[in-house]
């Protein structure tokens, strides 16, 4: 299977400290891949990196993917704006038409075809700042729908969910697996990881250990991950290797 995304001595810092620490490894495509590790790990700054988000990145990201969808965490979204359901996901076309276009009449019907995809038929007029965390949730991966992306990056996309939303939004992930597309998720729950993603990387700021769930996800490993991140120094400089995108 070959390679979505490579990472070649990866270094990411924030004010000068590293919260990714020379990371090298391989994601591969067209598969389901979960990072974990303790908290402060670096899991979701490394997504950032993915995204050209990051303030300083050090190293080589090598990207085979034509399109890239990103979920953030919801605390860094702004519900406040006067917006509905059906705009919100909407903009997943907005790479199409952009601010001085309009969307066409196949634009309009995947928006309901992928709201009705994640169950919000019917919400269409809703104001965002109106809906539960799930629905929200929902919403958002209603959006990436429209983006049809071969990479799909996701941020804790189960964070204060309830379980029914957890397991319908597993479902979109899972059909996306079957298209060929690429899946990378933040995720906490190890007991999700095992049971539905076939391969993980364990972090801890350095990367413990990439490859297999179930290889990866060992007592010796996850100790060390621990182990790793209790002796992590927030003092240490950023290192100065040049960073290098590749496509």
């Amino acid at each position: 299977m070959s390679a979505a995304l490579r990472l070649v001595d990866l270094t990411v810092s924030y004010d000068r400290h590293p919260a990714v620490h020379h990371v090298s490894a391989e994601i591969p495509g067209a598969e389901m891949t979960a990072i974990v590790g303790p908290n402060g790990a670096g899991k979701s700054t490394l997504l950032k990196a993915l995204m050209g988000l990051a303030p300083r990145v050090e190293g080589r990201i090598e990207c085979s993917a034509r399109r890239i969808a990103y979920l953030p965490q919801q605390a860094e979204i702004d519900r406040s704006f006067p917006i509905s359901v059906f705009d919100t996901v909407l903009l997943g076309r907005w790479g199409r038409f952009g601010g001085f276009g309009a969307a066409g009449r196949g634009d309009i019907h995947d928006t309901r075809h992928a709201l009705e995809a994640v169950g919000l038929a019917g919400f269409e007029r809703r104001p965002i700042d109106t809906l539960s965390v799930g629905q929200f949730q929902r919403v958002l991966f209603a959006r990436l729908l429209l983006q049809d992306a071969d990479l799909v990056l996701l941020d804790e996309p189960f964070a204060a969910i309830d379980s029914r939303t957890v397991a319908d939004l597993m479902g979109v992930i899972k059909r996306w697996r079957a298209e060929q597309r690429t899946v990378v998720a933040v995720l906490h729950d190890l007991d999700q990881v095992r049971r539905d993603f076939p391969n993980t990387l364990l972090m801890a700021r350095e990367l413990v250990d990439a490859g297999p769930t179930g290889e990866v996800l060992s007592i010796e490993n996850l100790r060390r991950a621990r182990a790793m991140a209790e002796a992590w120094d927030e003092r240490a400089d950023a290192c100065e290797a040049p960073m290098r995108l590749s496509a």
